[in-house]
């Protein structure tokens, strides 16, 4: 059943993206496109709501990083997210990063967690699921998810906290946690928290997905809705100019700053050993990659341009959970074609079972965010988030949460 699910969802995939062929692709292509009228119509009563304060948003007394994009996955948001977490945390803030968890489990019963302020048991209904607290990861990645704990592992001293309500998740950062900045993962739909600055990330090579709305395509919001950015970052660039694209996107924004950044691959590292090893490790090696990613074929493009022969590339659903069987069976066909390296992301390897035969090494690609062009609109960002302090209280937010 599960297996059938995730070949549906693969095959919708490849629908909205156009790779899938035949009669019954394009009746299912002409159906999304009429639930897109929908869609959108539902997109702009919801917008509408907020903006004329029928919809309410809750205040939380801190600084609110919106991180979002326009499109539906594929912009290299987490390494954006980790950016942002770990400057903040070096220059002095206590930032904490709010999750929805996508695609992660529920826990069996809520963590146990004690008020800081009167040392009392904290309702179950009150209680996000705490990620980390600034240490080491306290959840399993199936109850955290596979982004919120990557960052909780790659980022100590910032607080990573998952809770599809994310103003209950945001309260119990600043009232428990002590956080003083709360980072919103993927959180320029997410309303009901309100945001002090939106940062919209849009990739180069696919600025505005397909072109259409959700279902049809991977628009989230029209193309006008950029306007709401208050600063755009074009991510995974090349070196082409941008300056064809920052035109098009100064018809709907003609005040956000922009800055320009690449997702730049830092180092291999072995998942079942900790081994880092240079890049220039994969040249002329014969590779084969899986992976469970939005956008599989940049990170394909990615291992090409670091001399690796990709073989061939198993490609799954964003955020599969990896099983047992698939493993194996991939390890199996690897021996068979005498692959030399398996390479998986580094958003995959937290959900990667241990082969039972491990005949070929399996590494992860760390990618990090470098910024090309813009660095001094980066610095006032910082400067000025830094800069800016808020004291919470903390009674005052379980009021506005309760």
């Amino acid at each position: 059943m599960r297996e059938t699910l995730d070949e549906l969802e693969q095959w919708g995939t490849e629908v909205i993206f156009g790779r899938a062929r035949g009669f019954r692709a394009a009746m299912m292509r002409l159906f999304l496109w009429h639930l897109s009228g929908l869609y959108r119509l539902g997109v702009a009563v919801r917008l509408g709501g907020y903006r004329r304060g029928r919809k309410p948003q809750h205040y939380l007394g801190t600084q609110v990083i919106s991180i979002g994009n326009l499109t539906v996955g594929g912009t290299g948001k987490t390494p954006v997210v980790e950016l942002f977490a770990r400057t903040l945390r070096d220059r002095g803030r206590k930032p904490a990063i709010l999750s929805r968890g996508y695609k992660s489990k529920k826990l069996g019963q809520a963590q146990e967690w004690y008020r800081r302020d009167g040392g009392e048991l904290i309702p179950a209904e009150e209680m996000p699921k705490v990620v980390s607290e600034g240490g080491k990861p306290l959840l399993r990645v199936k109850h955290a998810g596979d982004e919120p704990w990557m960052l909780a592992k790659n980022l100590p001293g910032v607080s990573v906290v998952v809770d599809k309500n994310r103003v209950k998740g945001g309260s119990f950062a600043v009232s428990e946690l002590e956080a003083d900045t709360l980072i919103l993962d993927d959180g320029l739909q997410y309303l009901d928290l309100a945001h002090s600055t939106d940062v919209v990330l849009v990739d180069q090579s696919s600025p505005f997905g397909t072109g259409q709305m959700l279902p049809r395509g991977t628009l989230r919001e029209p193309r006008r809705n950029l306007c709401r950015a208050d600063y755009i970052f074009i991510t995974k660039c090349d070196a082409r100019s941008n300056e064809e694209l920052i035109q098009k996107m100064r018809r709907f924004n003609k005040h956000a700053e922009i800055i320009e950044c690449t997702h730049g691959p830092q180092h291999l590292e072995n998942l079942f050993t900790g081994e880092r090893v240079p890049l220039d490790f994969l040249s002329e090696k014969y590779v084969a990659a899986i992976s469970g990613i939005a956008v599989p074929e940049s990170f394909e493009k990615i291992l090409r341009n670091l001399g690796a022969r990709v073989e061939f590339h198993r490609v799954f659903s964003d955020h599969h959970s990896f099983n047992q069987r698939e493993i194996d069976r991939f390890m199996t066909r690897c021996v068979q074609r005498d692959i030399e390296l398996i390479i998986t992301t580094e958003k995959d390897a937290v959900r990667f079972m241990k082969p039972n035969e491990l005949d070929v090494p399996v590494y992860f690609l760390r990618i990090e965010v470098d910024i090309l062009k813009g660095q001094e609109v980066w610095d006032r960002l910082v400067d000025r988030i830094c800069g800016e302090k808020q004291v919470a209280d903390p009674l005052l937010i379980r009021e506005l949460v309760g």
